[in-house]
């Protein structure tokens, strides 16, 4: 087990980076601002700004005891293990794993699922577009860029093709039966697959339900990577985002498809690192079960 004794200033300079991500979220809730680009971490994935600043060293480290560890040493799944040079603290994976065993089989089983099959870079974002198809009253207070009856155009002439079941169950009733997937939640291992926009900015709901084991680096670095894909999203659909400082990427057009499927590849890949990354927690976690 590798011990961390001079962890102080890796924990430091998390909570600094922690707080500058929540930083713009803290300032429009005091204030009872919303947007609808960057609200969509926080609303979407039920976390706060508090939640992203407790730094863990992650699975199969201990951190020495320097006399202050008292929140750690009383915290869940946390335990004392004598070192060469006194004490440490460490997660107490037998713990973990009794408690969230069965939802880190699940989300290892996923993720290596979506890692062994091809992206799919043709679904181009046409799921926000359905998510509005044929219907008056929007999510988002935003006007459409071509208006409902020019949006409804786009959808009808689109092979919608999603496959991610949390972005398929907001299709409105009319949209829903032009997908030419019917993703359910029994299907998500068999049909997510790695250019899905979605599906990549799940890294950080996946890091996030790992807890202590996960990380507090990789953690951000998950939920960095989702605001990046979160502003693609929205550029790329029927909103008209230019009062949120988001040039449109028009995909109704051929351009804007190319623009889309560019970006839609480099955030395919930076994800492939995060996901082996959480696998590689997930596969010692499940390791250190079966092992016991």
């Amino acid at each position: 087990m590798e011990v961390l004794s001079d962890w102080r200033p890796r924990e430091a300079a998390h909570r600094d980076r922690a707080e500058r991500l929540g930083a713009s979220r803290r300032w429009r809730v005091g204030r009872g601002i919303a947007d609808p680009v960057d609200d969509f971490l926080w609303d979407y994935y039920a976390v706060k700004p508090r939640d992203l600043v407790r730094w863990h060293p992650g699975a199969g480290v201990a951190i020495a005891d320097d006399g202050t560890l008292g929140w750690r040493e009383g915290a869940r799944w946390a335990k004392r293990v004598a070192t060469a040079s006194g004490t440490a603290v460490t997660l107490d994976v037998t713990a973990f794993m009794a408690d969230r065993g069965e939802g880190v089989g699940w989300i290892h089983r996923l993720l290596a699922a979506v890692e062994s099959r091809p992206g799919n870079f043709g679904c181009l974002g046409w799921h926000e577009w359905a998510m509005v198809y044929r219907q008056e009253r929007h999510r988002h207070p935003l006007p459409l860029r071509l208006g409902q009856d020019g949006t409804d155009a786009v959808v009808e002439a689109a092979q919608v093709r999603c496959t991610h079941h949390d972005a398929f169950r907001f299709f409105t009733p009319a949209a829903a039966p032009l997908n030419h997937l019917q993703p359910t939640r029994a299907l998500q291992p068999t049909l997510e697959q790695p250019a899905c926009l979605h599906a990549n900015m799940d890294c950080f709901k996946y890091a996030r339900k790992l807890g202590p084991a996960c990380p507090g680096e990789l953690l951000l670095d998950t939920f960095e990577l989702a605001g990046r894909i979160r502003r693609l999203d929205m550029a790329a659909s029927p909103y008209d985002c230019t009062s949120l400082g988001l040039e449109p990427v028009p995909v109704e057009t051929a351009a804007g498809r190319a623009s889309y499927v560019a970006a839609q590849r480099g955030f395919a890949a930076q994800a492939h690192d995060l996901r082996r990354r959480l696998l590689g927690i997930t596969a010692t976690l499940v390791g250190a079960t079966m092992n016991r």
